[in-house]
């Protein structure tokens, strides 16, 4: 058995802290949570997402953590072990392009804060020209976005796991929100309509 999210991260850091909150016999016991390969609940889940926060290790030792946002789908599950996205151009900084040139390994969390789910993720990732490889330009640009597209990141799964909901807490976006203050500005309309007719009649 397996748990290969958690076997990953553990290290005797990690042990010594589970140990002293007394929790390490919980996962020393035999677990079947290989989790290294996408299935159709996750590749539907990355799929509706329109951003995500990425973890990557400096050359110093400092973690550093950004957010990748675009298009709803702009991450793609181009396989049951690959993920990748175009590269949006931003502030120049190019952190995590650095980062990844010296150690691959990332950390990815993709949030649904309506639905309080969270998808943690352990990849290596690499830096793909765009130009050189027309087939994946062709899976990843997103037609119509108006952002430039410096290159493409693909990233080979290591291990995923899913959160608990616990702390997470429910946002909505302006798209999400719509249609319900769209329904509810309709009844306001509809009452208030109603309103001005019994204010007649009474009059």
């Amino acid at each position: 058995m397996a748990y290969t999210f958690l076997d990953t991260l553990t290290t005797p850091g990690v042990i010594a802290a589970q140990t002293a909150q007394g929790v390490r016999r919980i996962w020393e016991m035999d677990h079947d949570r290989a989790f290294d390969r996408f299935g159709e609940n996750e590749a539907a889940f990355i799929a509706a997402r329109d951003s995500f926060y990425l973890a990557s290790v400096s050359e110093s030792g400092w973690p550093y953590v950004q957010h990748r946002g675009g298009p709803q789908g702009f991450l793609k599950v181009l396989d049951d072990k690959t993920l990748a996205f175009a590269d949006f151009a931003g502030n120049r900084q190019y952190i995590s392009l650095g980062n990844v040139g010296a150690d691959d390994r990332v950390a990815l969390f993709l949030m649904d804060y309506p639905n309080r789910a969270r998808l943690k993720i352990l990849a290596h990732m690499q830096v793909r020209d765009l130009a050189a490889d027309p087939d994946l330009a062709a899976r990843l640009i997103v037609p119509g976005y108006k952002a430039k597209v410096e290159r493409a990141f693909v990233l080979t799964l290591e291990a995923f796991d899913w959160n608990c909901p616990q702390h997470i807490t429910p946002r909505f976006t302006g798209a999400e929100i719509e249609p319900v203050v769209t329904a509810l500005q309709t009844r306001i309309a509809v009452l208030e309509a109603e309103n001005e007719t019994l204010r007649a009649q009474l009059a």
